[in-house]
């Protein structure tokens, strides 16, 4: 009996100290559960923000020729190559000569019927009607024949550099040009578009800047030199031509560039990039402000990144006090005890 009793105590007391355990533990549960988050906070400002916009472009000749001949023709010869620098006036392509030769057989021929008339004409045995048809048929071969030799011998009227090649000598000439040669010096060009808001800041002459993944840590100055006047009804922005200097040719058509225009200066508010916070599946951000001990969920627009902040374009006044960490706890309207040191 006795064996039995001190059993029955024992059970009792283990029951007792297990239920003494568990009611620790809700206790420390409904202790941890009702501590409020503890946050840290930054008082934010406004200050004036350059308003540095960037655009990419490729690169451009700022002249571009098309050599090409009036009429289709056969192919001779093409003196240069892609990536040759060539003259103005300089020879680049021969092509053949038999239509002009058969030309000037028929030029030559009118002009010795035109002399003949005017012989008759000053003896008294032809007709002033006579001179004049031949005169007329002498100046049209003549123009045409000038003409078709002009354009057997094709040259440049640039000086660059050879930028396509479209036929071999012997091929017949076509709808495409023969060569393209672009004008490297003393500017090239790049072509940005820009967005109606920021057409109004922009003019003629104004001073950029611009980078080039091929030079690494080089900026180079430019300029605008034309802003069109129409807007692109697909994109709803106006294309704006950049001119930068080239005296060198270092830059070359088809180089990836990176243009910066300072549209001058904003006054905006400035808060810790900790402070935004992201909304899960959407691009939404969002800035928890603290007001009276409680936080509201504000969504904000961001403007620029700055170092290791970002300018707001809206959702967020200046003075107001944001949560920079521990946000993962906060909902709209919760309170909070803020931990700053």
């Amino acid at each position: 009996m006795t064996s039995r009793y001190a059993l029955a105590i024992t059970s009792l007391a283990a029951a007792a100290a297990l239920l003494s355990c568990q009611k620790k533990e809700e206790n420390a549960i409904a202790e941890v559960e009702n501590e409020l988050p503890m946050v840290e906070t930054n008082v934010v400002s406004a200050r004036d923000v350059p308003q540095i916009n960037e655009y990419t472009a490729t690169v451009e000749a700022d002249n571009i020729n098309n050599i090409a001949p009036a009429s289709p023709n056969r192919i001779k010869t093409i003196a240069v190559e892609v990536g040759d620098h060539i003259r103005k006036g300089q020879a680049l392509v021969t092509l053949d000569r038999a239509a002009s030769d058969q030309l000037k057989i028929n030029l030559e021929q009118i002009r010795r019927e035109y002399d003949r008339a005017v012989q008759l004409l000053e003896i008294g045995a032809g007709t002033q009607q006579s001179v004049d048809q031949l005169k007329a048929q002498l100046d049209a071969a003549t123009s045409q024949y000038d003409n078709l030799l002009e354009n057997t011998i094709l040259t440049s009227p640039i000086t660059g550099v050879v930028t396509e090649r479209n036929y071999d000598p012997g091929d017949m000439t076509g709808n495409l040009p023969v060569l393209t040669v672009g004008q490297l010096s003393p500017v090239v060009k790049v072509l940005i578009n820009v967005t109606e808001s920021d057409r109004a800041k922009l003019k003629t002459g104004m001073p950029v800047s611009v980078t080039f993944d091929a030079f690494a840590n080089e900026t180079f100055d430019a300029k605008i030199s034309r802003i069109h006047p129409t807007v692109d009804t697909s994109t709803r922005t106006f294309r704006t031509e950049i001119i930068i200097p080239n005296s060198g040719e270092r830059i070359i058509p088809g180089m990836f560039a990176r243009v910066s225009v300072n549209l001058g200066e904003r006054n905006n508010v400035v808060v810790p990039d900790r402070a935004i916070v992201k909304q899960t599946g959407s691009g939404n951000r969002y800035v928890y402000v603290l007001h009276n001990g409680r936080v509201s969920y504000e969504r904000v627009e961001l403007g620029r990144r700055l170092d290791d902040a970002y300018e707001l374009l809206s959702g967020v006044n200046s003075g107001d006090t944001v949560i920079i960490s521990g946000q993962s706890r906060l909902a709209d309207g919760i309170e909070v005890e803020v931990i700053n040191n």
